[in-house]
């Protein structure tokens, strides 16, 4: 176990070489052998510099107006439903859509519902007890896993048969050719559109919930994110016109507020590697085939690199933290390459809740559950109103 930024850059920047990701058999099976981040080489550098390029900042920027609709779409429903929800359960379903958005772009319902559903049973099973035993989650998953290859395999033949050049992450995947002018197999494309799915929903469901949960916990802070969002929405004609890219870089201070909120939770709290040879570090030897994981929930929460650290500070982002300290998307190569997409829609959906809604946390039960990524007790339960219906 490594908790300092010095060995976790060994391990994951510098001699990445050295080490390889390394992932539980059932969890490679789950997902699909050809998923990104179970390879690492020559397939994962091609792979990744088209899954970045799809999730680039110029790329993302033409998602802004579906973002929108999905999140407001979320709040209103929320809203009108009067009753109390579970925040994370529901942030998964946004993250889910938004997701679905930028590998698919506008996707037919039918498919959406249908890809749904079975993802869904596959998230259950995907941390249960590996046995093939019928009924068992785990087989559940299994099987709906499979039904999810069928249904992608409709989605590309359909693209294929209507010739459609989309410029999405299917769109991508459909058109890459290696130096030898092969594609990639159906299996490859369908386990990194499932592999990203996985990697995009409950982390990122994670991250927002907590930071509705520290802003609902310092009302005076809120005060100051609301502030700042108020003047963009009157800028855009009390809310008339859609958010533009430009505005996004200019909420300073609820950038801030989740930086500060990706470093308090640290939903990917260390990552895991195993040594591919026998691996020497500051006089310890790391034997080959030993498994190694650098701790970045440790090195967030050190008062050497973070004064207070159990304190929520979003001020402290105004310098930059110190190299290799904040690694809320991990480091090197392997490092998530949907960060700025993560980043991007909960910028949005915080725009439109404090600018169009009120919300409260229902019940004072504090503490951490992990299911395996930590999330408020019970997924926070909350109750929101639209501003003009707020409760006295």
């Amino acid at each position: 176990m490594l908790a300092s930024p010095e060995a976790a850059r060994f391990v994951l920047v510098t001699h990445a070489h050295l080490f390889k990701p390394t992932y539980p058999k059932s969890k490679e099976m789950m997902i699909g052998p050809w998923a990104l981040f179970f390879h690492q080489g020559e397939y994962h550098t091609r792979l990744r510099k088209l899954v970045q390029y799809s999730l680039a900042p110029d790329t993302i920027r033409k998602l802004i107006p579906d973002i929108e609709h999905i999140a407001l779409s979320a709040l209103d429903s929320w809203a009108a439903s009067g009753q109390v929800i579970n925040t994370f359960y529901e942030m998964k379903k946004f993250s889910f859509d938004v997701g679905i958005l930028s590998i698919f772009g506008h996707l037919d319902g039918g498919y959406k519902e249908k890809l749904e559903e079975n993802y869904r049973i596959v998230d259950k099973g995907y941390n249960s007890f590996p046995t093939k035993i019928p009924g068992s989650a785990h087989h559940k998953a299994l099987q709906a896993r499979k039904r999810l290859n069928q249904i992608l395999s409709e989605i590309i033949r359909e693209r294929k048969e209507k010739r459609l050049v989309e410029k999405d992450l299917l769109g991508h995947l459909l058109n890459f050719k290696d130096e030898k002018g092969e594609t990639l197999t159906e299996d490859q494309i369908a386990d990194n559109i499932i592999g990203i799915l996985f990697a995009a929903q409950d982390t990122t469901a994670s991250f927002i919930t907590w930071i509705l949960k520290f802003l609902h916990d310092d009302p005076k802070l809120l005060e100051a994110v609301k502030a700042e969002q108020k003047a963009i929405y009157e800028s855009n004609n009390g809310g008339k016109e859609r958010l533009t890219w430009a505005q996004t870089r200019k909420m300073t201070l609820t950038y801030r507020v989740l930086l500060e909120g990706l470093r308090m939770a640290s939903i990917i709290s260390f990552t895991f590697r195993e040594a591919v040879v026998d691996v020497e570090y500051k006089g310890y030897l790391i034997p080959k085939g030993w498994k190694v994981m650098p701790l970045f929930r440790n090195i967030h929460h050190n008062p050497e690199f973070f004064s207070d650290p159990h304190d929520f500070d979003p001020s402290r982002f105004e310098v930059a933290p110190k190299p290799n300290t904040f690694m809320p998307f991990g480091n090197g190569v392997h490092a998530c390459p949907g960060n700025e997409l993560a980043k991007l829609e909960a910028l949005i959906l915080i725009h439109h809740l404090v600018t169009k809604f009120r919300w409260e946390v229902v019940g004072s039960e504090s503490g951490i559950q992990y299911g395996p990524f930590p999330v408020p007790q019970q997924g926070l339960p909350a109750r929101f109103w639209k501003q003009s219906s707020c409760p006295s």
